[in-house]
């Protein structure tokens, strides 16, 4: 915070004293000491001389200010002399501190803090310092516990709070009386006896004038010329009391006996709406007021020059001051920085001053070493950056150089043709007047074109070679630039997968950090909390209280890989990211949403059909809600084929005979969520309960039997069910109730007809994309027939896939199709810019592990896919299943009838057609 620099004063905060200043008052009797006794209808007044720190250029320094303290405002105005009309500026005290420099050069100086700047203060005595500073402290104090002003009596006004806050005041007194004994009154340098006391002296007389305030400046000094004329027109004669006249002090003065140098009536009122003067009221003015408004002008050119001749002056001092101060300016800034580097260097000697240990000012002085070794690689590296940008300057000085030589070439031989031109239209003129010269100038006209025509010929050859030295010079610079585009790409990969690597790891060891410190002191955890918001770049309004951070590690709650190991080298970058952005949801929405969420559903005990229960499903269960919500959803479903012990039997009879399906279920139990920890450790339980539970199904439902995609929902259940009954039960939920009948059947009736009711409703929810996957020739059953098939098992994140599954076992499978819509809403934007079918392809295969942001995906779903009606739904249906079953049929005759040719030829085949082994076996 810099030096304050006697600003002006803004419109909205006039520097005008109040009105109450400068009203008569009942002047006070005086103590021992020549100070004024407060009475009871009169407050004290804090005024009096201080020195105070400002200016720039060669009137830096200390300028004497009379400063006059405004009860009602809290604000501190000063001006230079206590006979001006108008103040310079003020200081709001209200939110100010104080500062008390012992350790400064000269004895005295203090400090007022404001928000804005900061005014260095000096006193003539320390005990004048202590004083002022006491007296600020409690008309501060007084300021903030006074009550609002109203417009009552002054007899009312102080009858009123009057004794609440004596109390106050003098409580306070008290409270300070512990830390500071009051300082006595210093005589004649503070109050109304200090504003007869001649101003003190300055060493220059240029150094006291503020020309940031140059018009009050003038117009205080105009205000006192007119009263010394005045005054010399009257005359001098004795003392009379103005009051016994009526007449209103001048400028604000309160009503004392005349003197010499006070006018005799009114002047002119200032352009101002009130009569302006800090001078507080005194018994009796001094007998002659010195003339020293402005010190540099004498008494004799103060009676001789017009106000006019005294403003010319001022302004020709401030033009030579302004080419001073401009000039000032730099060095101003240089010391500026001087300051903040020195204030850095500050807070480092406090740190390392600070530290506890040597260790610590080891690790200090290490950390500093550190900095320097940094600052001088960036050093290094700027020398190098220059010396390149020097050579490629060089470079382009030559370059610059043969286009003006190239330049001058062509300037030249346009010249000379331009010559030439003329020379042969003289001749040709010269030609057509005498058309009977012999033909010897002929001949010499032919050679002089064949000259003529071999220098446009050299020309020529001359400007083609350059512009191939040219072509030959941009192509070099465009590779270059190329290659060092590449480089530049590839090292930008580089940083930001590293960017992501450093991230993930601070903010795994924030959270060991904040592991380990447990229920300590908060202080630390509140730090913690802090580096984890500014990494995660957390805005203010977003979290509030205190944060609980989920721990981040290779793996999530259910086991599956934070950072999936693709096997595309490209696509772990991707992981990464994606990892780092879900980390970074799952934070953000920890206070905002997940908190509530978790507080609406501990406190739904009990489980019933409701539009709030259908929220809450939409929005998300709770891990530690989820198992206990699903196993209601699935006895919804299935409460009518639940029966007690079902499941053992189902298990008994798969251990008495093998089932058909037991060879398909063993090999799909290695392939089952390879990315998952459960189902990948040798040691788990995990492969063993899937195997019981897809035998027991196979054993309940002999229609389907075993399917290639069941192993995925039965996993799904298990990671959350935990209980290989309950995720039997889960699975014949999905497959029996939930979804539509033939879905896992040979034919997979069901689900080709859920892809073509998808691709109705792409079309009429998002018709771009469904012309540009059109344009392109895109099959989407290719990706999409496994999302409806799993219900998103392989491709969706965990955290995704679970929010889907707690709304589709309660709605069914309009869910499906609201997500599967909403997948493809999410990445539009992306998909409509790619133009090639191949690169359309390659980001359908991994796009859904891109999205992050499960508030947007549910956003999408359930509020841009409206309306969503399941009548639509099941009338789409019926129309494409009838459709494909004519199709069926179709191919059902094709079939037959082939078979039916392939038969009728089987029977008579040459014998030459008989194959080697068929002739074998006849013999």
């Amino acid at each position: 915070m810099e030096k304050d620099p006697e600003c002006t004063p803004s419109p909205s905060e006039s520097t005008q004293p109040p009105s109450s200043a400068r009203e008569p008052e009942v002047v006070p009797p005086e103590d021992s000491e020549g100070c004024a006794q407060p009475l009871d209808t009169v407050p004290k007044k804090l005024c009096g001389y201080l020195s105070k720190f400002g200016g720039k250029g060669p009137i830096k320094g200390w300028k004497c200010r009379w400063f006059f303290y405004d009860e009602k405002k809290c604000h501190l105005y000063y001006s230079r002399t206590a006979q001006d009309a108008n103040p310079l500026d003020s200081i709001d005290l209200s939110s100010a501190v104080f500062d008390c420099k012992v350790d400064a050069e000269d004895e005295g100086t203090f400090e007022v803090k404001t928000p804005n700047r900061v005014i260095t203060l000096k006193a003539a005595t320390k005990q004048v310092m202590l004083y002022w500073l006491q007296q600020l402290q409690m008309k501060r104090w007084e300021f903030h516990n006074s009550p609002p002003a109203l417009p009552v009596t002054p007899a009312a006004g102080l009858s009123g709070n009057g004794p609440t806050l004596h109390l106050k005041l003098e409580q306070e007194e008290t409270e300070l009386e512990e830390f500071l004994c009051p300082v006595k009154t210093p005589v004649g340098l503070v109050g109304a006896a200090a504003a007869l006391q001649p101003v003190p002296a300055m060493p220059s007389a240029l150094q006291n004038i503020s020309l940031k305030h140059l018009g009050t400046e003038i117009q205080n000094t105009m205000h006192n010329i007119r009263g010394n004329k005045q005054a010399q027109a009257i005359g001098h004669g004795p003392l009379v009391e103005e009051s016994s006249q009526g007449v209103e002090p001048q400028g604000g003065e309160q009503p004392s006996t005349s003197d010499p140098s006070a006018p005799g009536k009114e002047p002119e009122e200032s352009p101002k709406a009130t009569p302006r003067s800090s001078l507080p009221s005194s018994p009796i003015q001094k007998p002659k007021r010195q003339s020293n408004t402005f010190p540099f002008f004498s008494d004799g050119l103060a009676r001789s020059r017009t106000a006019q001749e005294k403003v010319a002056a001022l302004e020709q001092q401030v033009l030579m001051l302004t080419e001073e101060l401009k000039s000032q300016k730099e060095l101003v800034i240089i010391l500026h920085k001087a300051l903040e580097a020195a204030q850095q260097e500050k807070r480092a000697s406090s740190t390392y001053l600070a530290a506890a240990e040597d260790k610590d000012r080891l690790e200090l002085v290490r950390h500093k070493v550190r900095q320097i070794a940094e600052l001088n690689q960036r050093v290094e590296t700027l020398e190098q950056d220059r010396e390149r940008l020097v050579h490629e300057a060089g470079l382009l000085g030559q370059q610059v150089q043969e286009l003006q030589q190239h330049v001058q070439l062509l300037m030249d031989k346009n010249q000379a043709k331009q010559q030439v031109i003329c020379k042969l239209s003289q001749k040709l003129t010269e030609d057509l007047a005498q058309p009977e010269q012999p033909a010897n100038g002929d001949f010499l006209s032919q050679q002089e074109r064949i000259e003529h025509l071999k220098d446009d010929m050299e020309a020529y050859r001359t400007q083609n070679r350059f512009l191939n030295s040219e072509i030959h010079q941009v192509t070099k610079i465009w590779r270059k630039v190329a290659e060092k585009e590449k480089a530049l790409l590839t090292k930008c990969a580089y940083l930001q997968a590293r960017n992501c690597q450093v991230e993930s790891k601070y903010l795994a060891g924030l959270r060991r950090l904040q592991e380990a410190a447990g229920a300590e002191a908060g202080g630390f955890s509140e730090l913690l909390q802090q580096l984890v918001q500014e990494a995660l770049q957390w805005e203010a309004g977003e979290a509030s209280g205190s944060v609980e951070l989920r721990p981040i590690s290779e793996y999530d709650d259910y086991g599956f890989l934070t950072v999936p190991d693709y096997e595309v080298e490209d696509l772990k970058l991707l992981a990464k990211i994606q990892a780092l952005e879900v980390c970074s949801h799952q934070l953000l929405a920890l206070e905002a949403v997940e908190r509530p969420l978790r507080e609406r559903w501990a406190a739904l005990t009990e489980l019933a059909p409701s539009a709030e229960l259908k929220q809450l499903l939409r929005a998300g269960v709770p891990r530690e809600h989820r198992p206990r919500v699903w196993r209601w959803l699935v006895h919804r479903r299935v409460r009518h084929l639940h029966s007690p012990g079902c499941y053992q039997e189902l298990l008994a009879r798969g251990r008495a005979c093998e089932h058909p399906a037991a060879r398909q279920i063993e090999l799909d139990l290695n392939r089952t969520f390879p990315t998952n920890k459960h189902f990948t450790c040798p040691t788990s339980s995990f492969p063993d309960k899937l195997r019981r539970v897809l035998l027991a199904f196979s054993w309940q439902n002999p229609t389907i039997g075993y399917c290639q995609g069941l192993n995925r929902l039965a996993a799904i259940a298990l990671l959350v069910l935990e209980d290989e009954e309950s995720a039997f039960w889960c699975l014949v939920a999905i497959v029996e109730t939930i979804l539509p009948a033939e879905y896992y059947s040979k034919t997979l009736t069901a689900s080709q007809v859920d892809q073509r009711v998808l691709r109705d409703l792409l079309s009429e929810k998002l018709p771009r994309l469904t012309a540009h996957l059109g344009q392109h020739h895109i099959d989407l059953s290719l990706i999409t027939f496994n999302w409806f098939l799993v219900v998103f098992a392989d491709s969706l994140i965990s955290d995704l896939l679970l929010r889907v599954w707690d709304a589709f076992l309660y709605e069914g499978t309009k869910v499906v199709f609201r997500y599967a819509l909403a997948i493809f809403k999410y990445n539009e934007e992306e998909i409509l810019r790619l133009q090639d079918s191949l690169e359309i392809y390659q980001y359908l295969r991994f796009f859904t592990k891109t999205i992050c942001d499960s508030r947007k995906l549910m956003s999408i779903a359930f509020n841009d896919m409206n309306p969503f009606p399941m009548k639509q739904l099941r009338q789409l249906r019926a129309i494409h299943r009838e459709r494909l079953e004519a199709e069926l049929r179709e191919l059902e005759v094709l079939k037959a009838e082939y078979l039916e040719r392939r038969a009728s030829r089987g029977r008579a085949v040459p014998e030459s057609c008989v194959s080697e082994d068929e002739g074998e076996g006849d013999g």
